[in-house]
């Protein structure tokens, strides 16, 4: 059978396969640490779980609009106005089937053949196939520990072409955990403005931050900004929702309308009971974000002084997500070496940092419990000593 030739650009999700190694050798009896998955190990709280049970109740099993039920379209702009200082309308928002369905519609519906899409590195691994997928073409822009893992505004602008498009900003980034400041982000907002591109803020993690960090969207820098600035972002990872599958995309009310074209004839609206319980984490009680933020913080604690004891691995502070990016360059293995040898002599599952464009790193999340992360890190601080 032939396939598309757009299709044999795209790369198999690292992320994924690895995640599912480690799952099958726990199906067979291995006792596997898997600090692989970027989901939170807790449940749903119980106030968005009971919003969801009562809307079945209530018959909320139907068909709903293609762009997401009109009360959470209004939830997310109200929420967005209010967190972020982002003065969006429900008309501005379009309800996806998780964050990243809401970044491939807009890679859908703004690139096309020859557009460049300007992606720093590292880089969650489905920017540049999304990109590809669409007609366009990845520009990856490689950061070092001498900008923190951070794009600068001089490399941004040495990057723009006049066939570049789109700019993809991601803070607090996965797999790196880096939160640009706000002078950093007014700084790249200024040189977005300055070449007439756009940018879409992938803001899933805005609200798992550390150590005084500070969330600034881009979109709120300015009213030139946020004319030229698109918003991604969801419930998964504050709210402890990833099978729920709801994110969303705000920005210009002629974007959303195409995206909602584009989604009413391939996905159609999203699970509509499921989007009643989105509705109650926007406007119920917001406590439970921090529980689960400051239960990441105690592991982050003890991540980052287990890394600090294993002689040959570093790694940047993390200021938000719950992932760090580990420097694996002093074992001379590549990053897929490590990660399947780790697996094989000390049934450690993390993930290959050439995933994510950087070949000399690994992935660990901290998305798991303190004691699977000791027994973790006490094996691979002997896989480490026996290299």
């Amino acid at each position: 059978m032939e396939f598309a030739a757009r299709v044999g650009s795209v790369q198999p999700s690292v992320t994924l396969a690895i995640t599912a190694k480690a799952k099958a050798m726990k199906a067979d009896g291995v006792d596997v640490c898997s600090f692989t998955a970027g989901e939170p190990d807790f449940d749903t709280p119980i106030h968005i779980r009971e919003a969801a049970k009562q809307a079945l109740d209530q018959g909320k099993t139907r068909y709903g609009p293609a762009a997401g039920e009109p009360k959470l379209r209004e939830a997310i702009a109200a929420r967005l106005q209010q967190d972020d200082d982002l003065c969006y309308g429900p008309e501005n928002i379009i309800v996806t089937n998780g964050g990243k369905h809401s970044l491939f519609n807009l890679m859908l519906a703004m690139i096309q053949e020859g557009d460049e899409v300007i992606i720093p590195a590292p880089y969650w691994v489905s920017y540049p196939e999304m990109v590809k997928l669409a007609g366009g073409t990845p520009v990856i822009v490689p950061t070092d520990t001498s900008t923190g893992l951070r794009i600068t505004p001089e490399a941004l602008q040495q990057a723009i072409t006049p066939r570049t498009k789109l700019f993809v900003l991601n803070s607090p980034a996965n797999p790196t955990g880096m939160v640009y400041t706000p002078e950093e982000i007014r700084a790249l907002a200024k040189v977005v403005d300055d070449h007439d591109i756009w940018v879409v803020s992938d803001e899933i993690y805005s609200k798992i931050l550390y150590d005084g960090a500070t969330h600034l969207s881009i979109g709120a820098v300015s009213p030139a900004a946020f004319s030229r600035t698109i918003i991604s972002s969801g419930f998964a990872k504050a709210y402890a929702m990833t099978g729920w599958r709801i994110g969303f995309l705000a920005g210009p009310a002629e974007l959303i309308k195409t995206a909602a074209t584009i989604q009413g004839h391939s996905t159609s609206n999203v699970c509509t009971f499921a989007q009643y319980g989105a509705i109650a984490a926007c406007e119920g009680p917001q406590d439970c974000v921090q529980e689960m933020v400051s239960a990441f913080a105690e592991r982050r604690r003890f991540l980052l002084d287990a890394i600090a004891s294993i002689p040959g691995l570093s790694c940047p502070t993390p200021n938000g997500a719950f992932y760090s990016f580990l420097n694996i360059s002093k074992t001379g293995l590549t990053s897929l070496e490590f990660c399947d040898q780790l697996l094989e002599e000390q049934q450690v599952a993390v993930i290959p940092g050439g995933a994510f464009g950087a070949d000399d790193h690994v992935r660990i999340s901290y998305a798991t419990d303190l004691a699977t992360l000791k027994t973790g890190f006490d094996r691979i601080a002997a896989f480490v000593a026996s290299r």
